[in-house]
């Protein structure tokens, strides 16, 4: 957990909340991540060596557990990484908002983790890697991490987050094992399962020997094993990959049917221009086993971007069809310190291929990526899933309910907040908010759109519950949430002490019905005009034209009624499409106005197309639509 700012600090924002005219409740400020930046992925805690994880929608990250150290004197002292014996992990479904699922508590050797360490032989977890493989019908996950610089272990699970146990209970990957003999530092392992479910491990790094130019321009300690089936087994004998000025930091994706192999170039000695010391550089083969052939470099070392430097360690992987590389730089530390000190954060920049398999240099920025996909307020959201904060920590939740390991919101003060992107409220907009919470001193959570200082559609009040793990759910009515927005929850309160902790959140929308004028209606294949009468609305054409648009759906039934009328006495079919799916006809015979209902009609829910077609006329030219009504 990344402390609050230094007490110096701590006494001067109390002198100045003194001042006249300055608010007691005004928000604080973000310490890295900026709200509209995407970089880097979370600013309440570290988390460096990066490894990415796609499944059923949503990217995990990994992370070797960064955490500052302390002089005896309270000062941070450069990182000595002994606390990278957990394994971090956040998750996202859109890139911005990042759920924080806590730590694994992977090394258990003489009562690491304070005893509930899962691997008992291991002393330590540096750079994860994970995959999962379909085994017997099931899905199962599977955690290599390095024990230092001695060998590989692994952990498996059922579920991307856990719960996590120790297969073998020793290293899968030993220098006594067949073909690793020379690896300098037997460690950062990388997991490829290929498309026919064979699993490949890749590790390894260092300089035999650092004096002599061809041990550093050719080190030879990268590696790739073949798994065997379990994915807890090796098959076969390692196989060396002479990968040019290896330094650590292992890496492998397949695009267009070839595998690129990635690593960090080391920092000795003289290298030659296309061999950049501290960036990462790839190699291709058309084996996973190689042989692999240099092709160049991709991501500069991170000092190129932030003006911190230091390893380079980084992941490739493809969301939503979309390349993308995961990487740490010193950012976070670097804004709460004035410097980094060895402690990194992972980011996310887009990677692009060329049409000739190279890959383009990767810009790294704070700016990120664009969220992906709205955030559905009407589900429930973690407190714990933030795409900005200022202040605020998490720990681990007594709470029921929450995922595997669920943590909360904590270590809040007066005018601390959490925000996320792009929630998308639909046209109907929400109704209430609730906040499961727990207090002993209590507070009000101010529900903003936009920005910590923006319109105020709600506010909760929190009482005492009688604990920091009694949890009582609060609710209150909201005004003014409609459309896509930023969602801020600004937490105050008196005194300088913590307020109370915070579980999760979740909207209820509006039930008083959603109307549409059809003469909004303009999302691709548009109607064929508008017309003033029978009524203000649009035209349909037979078979070529459409009113449509996007609708967001919390609840999956609706009674939906269209007002429409024929051109003539005869009558005209209007086809109702949610989602691409037909759902229900409207008839309208002659060329009175009449209100159609279709009653109980079951449909996809969150972001959908609603889509109008007059499908046949029976003889009529044409069929008008006045709007359309949810119930």
């Amino acid at each position: 957990m990344i402390r609050k700012l230094t007490v110096l600090l701590w006494v001067l924002t109390l002198l100045l909340s003194g001042l006249p005219g300055l608010s007691v409740h005004a928000a604080n400020s973000p310490l890295a991540k900026i709200p509209g930046n995407s970089n880097p992925l979370m600013d309440h805690k570290l988390g460096a060596d990066p490894f990415a994880l796609v499944y059923k929608g949503r990217v995990y990250v990994y992370m070797s557990s960064d955490e500052y150290v302390y002089n005896s004197d309270g000062t941070v002292k450069e990182n000595d990484f002994s606390p990278l014996n957990k394994i971090q992990v956040i998750s996202s479904a859109d890139m911005v908002n990042w759920t924080d699922h806590g730590a694994i508590p992977v090394a258990g050797y003489n009562n690491a983790n304070n005893g509930s360490g899962i691997a008992k032989w291991a002393s330590l977890s540096w750079a994860p890697s994970a995959a999962y493989k379909t085994i017997n019908g099931k899905d199962k996950f599977f955690l290599y991490f390095a024990n230092g610089a001695s060998g590989i272990g692994v952990l498996t699970a059922d579920s991307p987050i856990g719960p996590w146990t120790d297969p073998l209970g020793k290293a899968l990957v030993t220098q006594s094992t067949p073909g690793m003999s020379g690896v300098t530092w037997l460690f950062d392992p990388a997991v490829l399962v290929d498309d026919d479910g064979t699993g490949y491990l890749y590790s390894g790094g260092g300089i035999p020997n650092t004096s002599d130019p061809a041990s550093v321009a050719n080190p030879k300690t990268a590696r790739v094993l073949k798994l065997g089936a379990d994915m807890t087994s090796v098959a076969g004998s390692a196989v060396t990959i002479d990968a040019p000025y290896m330094f650590e930091d292992s890496g492998i994706h397949k695009y267009n049917g070839k595998y690129y192999y990635s690593y960090c170039i080391n920092f000795s000695g003289t290298h030659p221009p296309d061999y950049p010391a501290g960036e990462i550089g790839y190699m291709v083969s058309s084996s996973p086993m190689g042989p692999f052939t240099y092709k160049g470099h991709f991501l500069k070392n991170p000092y190129t971007f932030f003006g911190v430097g230091g390893n380079n360690h980084h992941a490739v992987f493809n969301f939503n069809n979309q390349w993308y590389v995961v990487y740490h730089a010193q950012t976070v530390s670097k804004a709460q310190l004035g410097e980094g000190k060895g402690y990194r954060s992972p980011h996310i920049n887009k990677l692009v291929h060329n049409a000739d398999g190279t890959i383009q240099e990767v810009q790294g920025n704070m700016a990120g990526v664009p969220q992906t996909a709205n955030l559905n307020p009407y589900t429930r959201v973690e407190a714990e899933t933030i795409g900005w904060q200022a202040g605020i920590a998490t720990e681990k939740s007594q709470a029921a309910g929450g995922p595997v390991a669920n943590l909360n919101v904590t270590n809040i003060h007066n005018g601390d907040w959490i925000a996320v992107g792009s929630a998308d409220f639909g046209t109907g907009g929400a109704k209430t908010v609730k906040a499961n919470v727990a207090s002993t001193v209590g507070g009000k959570i101010e529900v903003r759109l936009d920005s910590a200082a923006g319109p105020l559609v709600g506010t909760l009040n929190v009482s005492p519950t009688g604990g920091a793990q009694v949890w009582k759910e609060i609710e209150t009515g909201v005004s003014g949430a409609a459309g896509v927005h930023k969602v801020f929850f600004v937490f105050t309160g008196s005194g300088t002490g913590s307020l109370f902790n915070m579980d999760y959140w979740q909207f209820t929308p509006n039930t008083s019905g959603t109307k549409v004028e059809a003469e909004t209606m303009t999302l691709g294949g548009t109607y064929a005009g508008k017309v003033n009468s029978p009524f203000s609305g649009v035209v349909l054409y037979a078979n070529q034209d459409s009113a449509a648009y996007t609708q967001y759906f919390a609840n999956s039934t609706h009674s939906i009624s269209v007002r429409g009328a024929s051109s003539s006495s005869a009558t005209a079919r209007v086809d109702l499409l949610i989602g691409g799916t037909a759902v229900g006809s409207f008839y309208f015979t002659g060329t009175a106005p009449t209100v159609q209902t279709l009653s109980g009609i079951s449909h996809a829910t969150g972001n959908q197309e609603v889509k109008l077609v007059l499908t046949t006329d029976n003889g009529t030219w044409d069929a008008y639509v006045d709007y359309i009504e949810f119930q």
